[in-house]
């Protein structure tokens, strides 16, 4: 299995873990660990990104494109220095990409991934450091691009005309213009678990690990459910939830996005109700915020808020724990107290 997707299906390689280190990396009181991990930008944070390049390139001139990373560049045709010179006309978001439209019907399509993050610099900021992989050059400032670790998963294409521009969609649904019955549609086509029909970018446009976690918990629902499990109802409230959910984070980050180009994107931010809050009580019931682990990313939840009081386990663990996986909240606290 790749990205982000979950169920009971992980592929995780199993190692030998005692009863004390089981207690001891799954603890409530352990919830920092989760700040180590890096969660890919979303739909609010491509939609501040675009909103912050806008008022500082819209109508300007592209005068340079540096790459320091041969592994960015994912196209030959039409060349990058066919870009440079033109001035830009639009900007657009592709799913999880930024397409930044110039002249002659070029477009410039980033992928950040996970690490990947954009930064507004002095003109001809320079690429210092292993992690600066590109400069895209304007009069008024450079827009840089990074990306953190060793993988490089980030990409740059370069396309022209709409039809090209339009193979870079994955086709997943927009929300935002979706009524509830598409919705529920695209989301049924397979039999998936919610988290994982949420954030597969060919069934839902934008939407990653860490909102799907906080559209779960605003519609209390399991993040292993069935999709083809759901009570009429229950899609009702994963809409609205989707809705509420996107909109209140694009308004929270335009806001900042007004006052300073984006930086803190997709972090493990303070607003969030569960996602990057292991160990931290949910703002609805109280209750310590549980969570899956599985290699780069983890999928926080509310055990009482969201699956009745049970404790989540994934294939590794629960096989290796066997009778010893908690089950229950008031299992897991017992385990603790061992």
């Amino acid at each position: 299995m790749t990205g982000n997707r979950i169920g009971f299906d992980f592929r995780m390689e199993p190692r030998e873990l005692s009863l004390d280190e089981f207690t001891a990396e799954n603890s409530c009181w352990n919830w920092t660990s989760a700040f180590n991990l890096v969660s890919m930008p979303e739909l609010p944070d491509i939609t501040a990104y675009i909103s912050a390049l806008e008022a500082r390139i819209l109508g300007q001139p592209l005068e340079q494109v540096r790459i320091a990373s041969a592994f960015l560049l994912r196209t030959a045709k039409p060349a990058v220095s066919e870009t440079e010179g033109r001035t830009v006309r639009e900007l657009r978001r592709i799913g999880k990409r930024i397409a930044i439209g110039v002249e002659g019907d070029l477009w410039l399509v980033l992928h950040l991934m996970i690490a990947g993050r954009l930064h507004w610099r002095a003109a001809a900021a320079k690429l210092a450091g292993r992690n600066g992989l590109a400069a895209f050059d304007f009069p008024t400032g450079s827009l840089v691009l990074t990306e953190a670790g060793s993988k490089r998963r980030a990409s740059l294409h370069i396309v022209a005309g709409e039809a090209a521009l339009e193979t870079m969609n994955p086709g997943g649904i927009e929300v935002f213009s979706s009524d509830l019955e598409t919705f529920r549609e695209a989301l049924t086509a397979e039999n998936r678990t919610l988290k994982r029909a949420l954030t597969d970018p060919r069934i839902v446009s934008g939407v990653g690990n860490a909102y799907s976690d906080e559209i779960l918990h605003a519609a209390q629902l399991s993040p292993i459910t069935q999709t083809h499990k759901l009570a009429p109802e229950e899609w009702a409230r994963l809409f609205t939830a989707t809705k509420q959910t996107l909109q209140l984070w694009m308004d929270r980050m335009l806001a900042e996005a007004k006052m300073d180009f984006p930086e803190k994107v997709t972090a493990f931010r303070p607003e969030m109700a569960v996602h990057g809050r292991f160990g931290q009580p949910c703002p609805r019931c109280g209750e310590k915020v549980q969570r899956i682990r599985y290699a780069d990313n983890e999928t926080d939840y509310c055990a009482k808020c969201q699956t009745g009081g049970r404790v989540l386990a994934d294939r590794s663990l629960s096989r290796l724990m066997k009778s010893d996986w908690p089950r229950t909240l008031d299992e897991l606290e017992a385990l603790k107290r061992r």
